[in-house]
């Protein structure tokens, strides 16, 4: 029986997706396996595929350093700066959506362009201005900081959420008797849950995982996951074993606030597609 062409343009498709998606899984794949190897496994070169699997790196990196105070810090930091950043830019976005007057369109610009400075540009006025405030190494320093750069990533990406609900309900509302901030609250915020939810999940990832600000403006206090990783790189060597358990360990909460909201992602990414 000979294969006609949508078959074999499924067995391409298929053959391409599989090929994709192990090149995109075998980085964590191989984090995860090497995270449970003895030190001497995980430095055996070609690398060791079986082996005794082991959950010492794990236990360790408790015992032996601060991590769960590393975690702490970046859920602070993550979860505050994910709540305000949301609350702020949300408001900024309906109001840029819905009220024209004259400049918006620039001041919509020049938001936009707050988020295209190279942030290593800004690092020491930013230092010195933290330094003078008294609140460097504490995680309301990276919140603020945070919060600068993920506002006009926001704003830009809801304004344009609100810009796809009509109209005519908001006016209904008003007729109705309902405030501005009502209309807002009541009506527009829960008609683009799922975009604020997609919006939520990339502001709360990259609040996550953010390392040049959590390294120069933290010390030991409010050393934020990333860079406690890198403490297991140390002049004798670099502890792969800790650093692969770390790593997976810092998927996890990212992982299981995706997997909560992946309902609101999936219609949040193609809101306004249709339109």
């Amino acid at each position: 029986m000979g294969f006609t062409t949508g078959k074999i343009k499924k067995i391409i498709f298929v053959v391409v997706t599989v090929i994709v998606f192990s090149i995109i899984l075998f980085p964590p794949i191989f984090l995860f396996l090497t995270s449970i190897k003895t030190e001497l496994d995980a430095l055996s070169f070609p690398p060791k595929w079986i082996f005794i699997p082991t959950v010492k790196n794990y236990v360790q990196i408790f015992k032996t350093s601060s991590f769960l105070r590393y975690i702490v810090n970046s859920l602070i930091v993550a979860s505050t700066n994910t709540f305000v950043s949301l609350a702020l830019g949300s408001l900024a976005a309906y109001g840029l959506a819905r009220y024209k007057f004259r400049g918006s369109e620039n001041l919509s610009f020049w938001i936009l362009s707050i988020r295209m400075m190279p942030p290593v540009a800004a690092i020491i006025p930013i230092y010195i201005i933290m330094k003078k405030l008294r609140i460097l190494d504490t995680p309301w320093c990276l919140v603020m900081i945070y919060l600068t750069f993920n506002l006009p990533f926001i704003v830009w990406m809801m304004k344009g959420f609100f810009e796809d609900v009509p109209r005519e309900i908001e006016e209904s509302a008003l007729i109705d008797g309902c405030s501005e901030f009502d209309v807002f609250l009541k009506i527009a915020l829960p008609l683009v849950a799922p975009g604020l939810a997609a919006t939520a999940i990339l502001v709360f990832i990259f609040s996550w995982n953010e390392f040049l600000f959590a390294l120069i403006l933290t010390g030991t206090r409010a050393t934020t996951l990333p860079v406690g990783i890198i403490l297991y790189m140390k002049e004798t060597g670099i502890n792969w074993g800790y650093m692969t358990a770390g790593g997976i360990l810092a998927l996890i909460p990212v992982v299981i606030f995706t997997m909560l909201v992946q309902k609101h992602l999936v219609k949040g990414l193609t809101l306004g597609a249709l339109k």
